[in-house]
């Protein structure tokens, strides 16, 4: 349930979330990505949406959930579900000062993971904390990032010789297989359905099926993603991408085109062809278009995995793990399990 006014007099209407997305840098603040989670991974549980409420109206907000128990903490919605990186909406340093000054008066701690090192919310919690409790960062996992320029639309140049020499060696290997295409497709509504099911079909022939990670393999999480994609598809913003082999579909991503970026949410390609890099051939087909079409950079969404280092990029944005301790019964009890866990992860290492 996406509990709009839980803790502020009066109604937040959506249309207020809608006019702060203008001050959005993550597709994961977006009202759509919200109610999508809501519907399907966080319906046993409420989204409870803190606002930062100024002279003007609603300057701030930040949708977070928590389990019923009393030591619960508020957490990102969505963080441990899809583990996507998420952050406040705010309309500047005003408005995130309202939302932390509103976060400290609930009195619980937090759990923010993966927040971008740039936000807003970081100093103004800082501040409204002082005196109040303690604030923790520790380093998250890092978002990869590529900055596009004209030199991704054209031809190899930006690879290294030997990078080059391996993609060519594995478009060979492709086309032995049979005729190669590549599409891009911004699809109608009325095809979504069909679309997203070749595309998550192409990721059960991945990996992924047997560690259990794929789309598919989990009910709950296919209808989160249902309902997200539909709703970029409705927007317009929704990118399906396919290799083809033999007309046949062997690499997919499933991405989002926002804030003039290309978000790559999803990767998936079929086992059987793996030989000739099918997914990493598909990517740079997608990068390409994406210089070409004027974007600024190209988002990776998960986390710095040695495929990407290696391949592609070695730079990223900056995340942080952000918790509160209030100086309450909660925020004690969060500060003992969080002390005890940090000596287990020292005394770990120490062995190690």
């Amino acid at each position: 349930m996406l509990d709009f006014a839980r803790f502020e007099a009066g109604h937040l209407l959506a249309d207020n979330w809608l006019r702060l997305e203008r001050y959005a840098h993550l597709p994961t603040q977006t009202l759509g990505f919200v109610e999508a989670l809501a519907g399907t991974l966080l319906e046993p549980e409420d989204i409870a949406v803190f606002v930062g409420r100024g002279p003007q109206g609603i300057a701030a907000l930040i949708p977070l959930c928590r389990e019923p128990k009393g030591t619960a903490r508020w957490r990102l919605a969505g963080a441990r579900e899809v583990f996507e990186p998420g952050d406040a909406l705010c309309d500047g340093e005003e408005g995130a000062a309202l939302l932390a000054q509103a976060l400290v008066r609930d009195g619980r701690p937090l759990d923010l993971d993966r927040i971008p090192a740039s936000s807003l919310l970081i100093p103004a919690l800082r501040e409204a904390m002082r005196g109040r409790g303690m604030l923790s960062l520790r380093p998250a996992r890092p978002c990869p990032t590529i900055a596009l320029d004209a030199s991704w639309g054209q031809g190899d140049s930006f690879l290294n010789a030997g990078r080059r020499s391996d993609f060519r060696r594995a478009e060979r290997r492709a086309a032995a297989m049979g005729a190669v295409f590549h599409e891009i497709i911004a699809p109608d509504p009325a095809e979504f359905d069909m679309l997203f099911d070749e595309a998550i079909g192409v990721e059960m022939k991945s990996w992924k099926h047997a560690a259990g990670s794929a789309i598919g393999c989990d009910p709950d999480k296919e209808a989160f993603a249902r309902a997200w994609f539909r709703h970029a598809c409705d927007q317009g913003k929704l990118r399906i991408a396919f290799l083809r082999i033999g007309h046949k579909p062997v690499a997919m991503q499933l991405a989002v085109v926002s804030l003039n970026r290309y978000w790559l949410f999803k990767i998936g390609y079929d086992e059987a062809y793996r030989a000739c890099s099918p997914g990493n051939l598909l990517m740079l087909h997608t990068l390409r278009h994406a210089a070409r079409t004027g974007l600024e950079a190209y988002e990776l969404m998960g986390e710095a995995e040695p495929w990407i280092a290696d391949f592609w990029t070695r730079d990223s944005h900056e995340c942080l793990h952000l918790r509160t301790y209030p100086r309450n019964w909660r925020g004690a009890a969060a500060l003992a399990q969080d002390g005890l866990g940090w000596l287990k992860e020292r005394l770990g290492r120490k062995q190690a």
